[in-house]
C-alpha cells in the first residue's frame, strides 16, 4: 500500500499545499493557529490522495482494465484529496483552538523567543 505513483501523488499534492501555506505565513497572510490547521489539512489531504489513486485504480481496474484504471486512479485522488482536506480541516481547527493544547504550547514559544 502507498507504494509508486499513488505515494508520489500524495507527496506532490501536500508538499505543494504546504509550500504555498509556508509561504503565505512568511508573508504574514496567515496566522500560527491557521497555518497549524492547514498543515493538518495538508497531511490528510496527501493521505487522502494516496488512498483514493490505490483504491480508484483497483475499483476501476475491475470495472474496465486499462481505461478504467487510469480513471479510476484519476477520480479516487480527487475525491480522496476533497475528503482528506474536509477531515483535517475539521481536525486542524479542533487542535489549533482547544486551549489544552494552546496550554502546552505557551512554554515552548516563551523558550524559543
Amino acid at each position: 500500500m502507498f507504494q509508486g505513483g499513488s505515494l508520489w501523488a500524495g507527496l506532490l499534492a501536500g508538499g505543494m499545499s504546504q509550500l504555498q501555506d509556508t509561504k503565505s505565513l512568511q508573508q504574514g497572510q496567515l496566522g500560527k493557529k491557521e497555518y497549524t490547521a492547514h498543515t493538518v489539512e495538508n497531511v490528510t489531504g496527501a493521505v487522502g490522495v494516496m488512498a483514493g489513486v490505490e483504491y480508484g485504480a483497483v475499483l476501476g481496474s475491475t470495472v474496465l482494465p486499462g481505461v478504467g484504471t487510469v480513471v479510476g486512479a484519476v477520480l479516487g485522488g480527487v475525491l480522496g484529496d476533497r475528503v482528506g482536506r474536509v477531515v483535517g480541516n475539521q481536525a486542524g481547527n479542533l487542535i489549533s483552538r482547544n486551549p489544552l493544547v494552546n496550554q502546552a504550547v505557551e512554554p515552548i514559544k516563551e523558550a524559543v523567543q
